[in-house]
């Protein structure tokens, strides 16, 4: 089994996951030693001028220079990932964790060449022509448009030589070491079966530390992130940015969880949000936590949000001249006449009342619609419609629900699946804790 790691253009996709035991965030590492060890007095009196918040963009890390260019380039990426949607004061914050990623990525990849690894062209470039792909453009194309957004193929090429160094250097150095016993699988089998029909939830974490003295800062650095999500920035992105949780490298996915898996704070909270949303800053011993629920489920009872229906989707535009009142009143009639419509087959008449166009889609899952619009599908019969929904700019629509296929009873994860998922997490952690002590041998000289 090989850990998991993801590019950063593609940690949208989402883990397949099965409820197991998962890791809560600690205030420390778990070998780190509590600060009454130190020694430390409780009044600090500092010699000299200290400005904790200036960091310069550049830094030799064991000899190997980190530029402001690479500094640049880097976050032009995170930006790209947010949708351009990272206002100026955001990224002089990000900028500062964009330094600290590129000082672990160096570690990382100078571990792996004291270790005989080393990443091979071809394989980099494998890699690149597939993000290239994803983004429905040639590699010629998707250079382009790197440099043409304030980046560049290097920073790419960079980013996914230290993915692939790291990751090969944890098959070698942790996953050997890493067992997982049949006992263990069949416990959490055996809990999964006992607690047929129970909720459990897909969520994604960001962890952030704190101490008493800068609990107040790291809280209003958390509401920061939390602004940005909601106006359209990738949590994703975030979490491999901002969270100090080992999740961090799978954009803070935790996978499915019951509450009880989770420190009390955390489960009250993801059970009080819907699918899509998010929670926090939430306190927890240590830090702060934020969670975004990706999705819900009963154990072992079939998903609703696997059903795949068939929909008819009818669109009604407005003049520019329209007032709101006139928009208003033929958004109401248009949902009227769509409610009173009998089923899909009364389509074609309410659209040519309404000047409606419609488009029909007879494959799509519930869960790849947005949120707002599962709850509102999961609960509708054949022939029934949604309320009107959109706004003057973009149209408003109404989706009439034309069929639905139910999805089949789940059988549980399978035993490999279990097993999978229990290394991974155990890896993520000594990886996490393997980083942590190149950190603290590490030569590093700010410029």
């Amino acid at each position: 089994m090989t850990l998991r790691v993801r590019n950063f253009w593609m940690t949208c996709a989402a883990l397949a996951g099965v409820s197991s035991a998962v890791l809560a965030q600690n205030a420390t590492s778990p070998n780190a030693a509590p600060a009454a060890a130190l020694n430390l007095p409780k009044t600090i009196t500092t010699i000299g001028k200290v400005e904790p918040q200036v960091r310069k963009a550049t830094a030799i890390v064991n000899g190997d220079v980190i530029t402001g260019t690479d500094v640049d380039h880097r976050l032009a990426l995170v930006v790209l990932a947010n949708g351009g949607r990272v206002p100026a004061e955001e990224r002089e914050r990000l900028r500062v964790q964009v330094l600290r990623n590129l000082i672990d990525e160096s570690l990382q990849i100078q571990e792996a060449k004291t270790n005989d690894i080393k990443i091979a062209k071809a394989e980099i470039d494998q890699s690149f022509n597939r993000v290239a792909t994803n983004f429905r453009q040639t590699p010629e194309g998707f250079a382009k448009f790197l440099r043409d957004n304030g980046t560049s193929e290097r920073t790419m090429r960079r980013q996914i030589e230290g993915e692939l160094a790291w990751s090969r250097l944890l098959r070698r150095r942790v996953e050997p070491f890493v067992n997982v016993s049949d006992e263990e699988v069949k416990q959490i089998a055996d809990r999964l079966t006992a607690s047929k029909g129970t909720t459990e939830y897909r969520v994604g974490e960001i962890y952030l530390s704190a101490t008493p003295e800068n609990s107040q800062d790291i809280y209003n650095n958390a509401r920061r992130i939390i602004e940005q999500i909601r106006q359209g920035g990738s949590f994703t992105a975030y979490a491999r940015q901002f969270s100090e949780a080992s999740t961090a490298a799978v954009g803070g996915d935790l996978g499915w969880v019951r509450p009880a898996q989770l420190p009390d704070a955390l489960a009250e909270s993801v059970q009080q949000i819907n699918v899509g949303q998010i929670a926090g800053p939430i306190p927890i011993p240590g830090g702060f936590s934020i969670l975004s629920l990706i999705d819900k489920r009963q154990i072992l009872v079939a998903n609703p949000r696997d059903a795949v229906l068939s929909l008819r989707q009818m669109t009604i535009n407005f003049d520019a001249k329209d007032n709101d009142a006139i928009v208003k009143s033929r958004a109401e009639a248009f949902g009227k006449a769509a409610r009173e419509m009998q089923g899909c087959g009364g389509a074609e008449a309410v659209a040519k009342q309404f000047g409606a166009e419609i488009v029909d889609n007879d494959q799509i899952r519930v869960r790849d619609l947005p949120p707002g619009l599962q709850d509102i599908l999961i609960n509708l019969q054949v022939g029934q419609v949604t309320p009107p929904f959109g706004s003057r700019a973009d149209g408003v629509r109404v989706l009439a629900l034309c069929g639905r296929d139910d999805p089949r009873v789940a059988d549980g994860p399978s035993t490999d699946a279990i097993e999978n998922q229990l290394r991974d997490e155990r890896v993520n952690r000594r990886a996490q804790i393997y980083l942590r002590d190149l950190r603290r041998d590490a030569i590093i000289d700010y410029r």
